[in-house]
């Protein structure tokens, strides 16, 4: 007899083309189209914000005037239906525009009754949408306390759904007044954690996930172990030590498609890890781009990132220019960041271009003209950049710390352990002097990582192992 199909709901803030603030939005993309080829029946849930162009990714709507009873207010919605694009996973659109008419994703102080209610109504809607699912997976705050939704539920079509629950960033928990819980139907008494966590005046949504979700998993083996000390765990080791049985690490993946150095329309030379020799043509290109001396010997080193404090970037300090190398910075975020790069390109212009912006085409340069690739993060939970990085034999230097500790060895990168930046200068320079003196094992170096798998099928196989352990 044929294995039943595992039935998988992923309920998701962001989706990416859709909505997409940050990194979850290219994982709940990603990942979904990746599970569905080992013959998982899996969907996608989210809200319907302002900014989907209904139009443009073929929306069509599904059901009207559907009441939700959230136990604050009755409000009607409508369901709306559209497929990932170049996939066949279908998606989901909760249309509440009480909560969600505003074209940000995040709207302006607590969005916690907005995301409360999208929990909610996420589980209300599936008789309409004609899915029952074996399995929730629940990504990050937003949709943290389904899991409590789903042990106080009555509702006869809920029974027996197990719940994942991803943490992508624990610092990122969500938090609300203990009266909020209404909007998803609950109140501080529904549950025993419940109670516990109201007692301090607030209702922790991070709390709520762990300690409710069947299964726990977060983006790379190492971050799980680091979560669960005072120096990684944001306040709440404690509460995810209690799990740590049901705790797993996953690493995510990348789109190994578009990020292909043999085929990408965004470089100047394409080439392959057998046709590596034409990567110094991206490097020239880069160089004339951005006004620094044209060198094809002298070693490019780059940073595409967000500017905050998670990614180390004041560890870079003016010492770094004394480097025999050029830098190169793209990314924005914390101004205090991104004056501390400005100023130090300013100071050497010639050898350092700082791009306080973000633009795809000159990210994709970056990662292919590059020959040292830095993530010098405090914490990590996964990282993309790395992956992307060695994906065009550009070697990363970074700390080790969370997905970059597990992606990155003595075979395909350098690795530096404290935040300290001395500790990282020096790491850079063993990274020069093997480059420039050790040019055989530079050549190993690169290759290896362009040959990694770092593809979501790889990522794939590890959640439906999980989902399987839950069936």
């Amino acid at each position: 007899m044929p294995t039943k199909k595992i039935k998988v709901l992923m309920t998701t803030a962001e989706l990416a083309p859709f909505a997409k603030v940050g990194g979850l939005g290219d994982v709940t993309s990603s990942l979904p189209p990746a599970i569905k080829k080992l013959g998982v029946d899996v969907r996608v849930i989210m809200p319907l914000y302002g900014s989907i162009d209904r139009k443009k990714y073929k929306l069509k709507k599904i059901y009207s005037d559907l009441e939700i009873p959230s136990g604050r207010v009755l409000l009607k919605i409508n369901i709306w239906q559209a497929f990932l694009p170049e996939s066949k996973v279908i998606v989901y659109f909760i249309d509440a525009p009480d909560y969600f008419k505003y074209d940000d994703v995040y709207a302006h102080g607590d969005n916690s009754e907005r995301f409360l209610f999208f929990s909610y109504a996420s589980l209300f809607c599936l008789p309409a949408i004609k899915f029952q699912p074996d399995i929730i997976h629940c990504h990050d705050s937003h949709t943290a306390l389904i899991p409590d939704m789903l042990k106080v539920s009555d509702f006869e079509y809920l029974q027996n759904i197990k719940t994942l629950y991803t943490i992508h960033n624990f610092r990122y928990q969500g938090k609300t007044r203990p009266l909020s819980l209404g909007t998803g139907n609950l109140h501080k008494n529904s549950l025993k954690v419940l109670t516990k966590d109201a007692s301090d005046g607030d209702i922790n949504f991070m709390v709520q996930g762990v300690l409710n979700a069947d299964l726990v998993n977060t983006v790379s083996k190492t971050y799980a172990k680091e979560i669960t000390t005072s120096a990684y765990g944001a306040n709440l080791e404690k509460i995810i030590r209690k799990r740590k049985d049901d705790l797993y690490g996953i690493i995510n993946g990348i789109d190994m498609d578009f990020f292909n150095p043999s085929k990408d329309k965004y470089i100047s030379e394409n080439y392959s890890y057998k046709s590596i020799n034409k990567k110094i043509k991206n490097k020239l290109a880069l160089q004339k781009r951005l006004g620094l001396n044209e060198d094809k010997d002298k070693v490019v080193v780059g940073l595409v990132s967000r500017l905050a404090w998670q990614k180390g970037i004041e560890l870079i300090t003016d010492d770094f220019a004394n480097l025999n190398c050029q830098f190169v910075f793209l990314g924005t975020g914390d101004k205090t960041y991104e004056k501390h790069l400005m100023k130090f390109a300013k100071n050497n212009f010639k050898q350092i271009s700082a791009q306080i912006k973000f633009e795809i085409k000159l990210a994709q340069e970056i990662y292919a003209g590059a020959d040292i690739f830095l993530m010098p993060s405090r914490f990590e939970p996964c990282g993309l950049g790395q992956m992307i990085a060695m994906r065009y034999g550009t070697v990363p230097v970074a700390r080790a710390t969370g997905g970059l500790a597990d992606t990155i060895n003595a075979k395909n990168g350098f690795l530096f352990k404290n935040v300290d930046s001395q500790e990282f200068y020096n790491c850079l320079e063993s990274a020069l002097d093997v480059y420039y003196n050790k040019k055989d094992k530079w050549r190993k170096m690169q290759i290896n990582g362009m040959k990694t798998d770092f593809s979501w099928d790889r990522s794939a196989k590890e959640y439906l192992r999980l989902y399987k352990k839950l069936k």
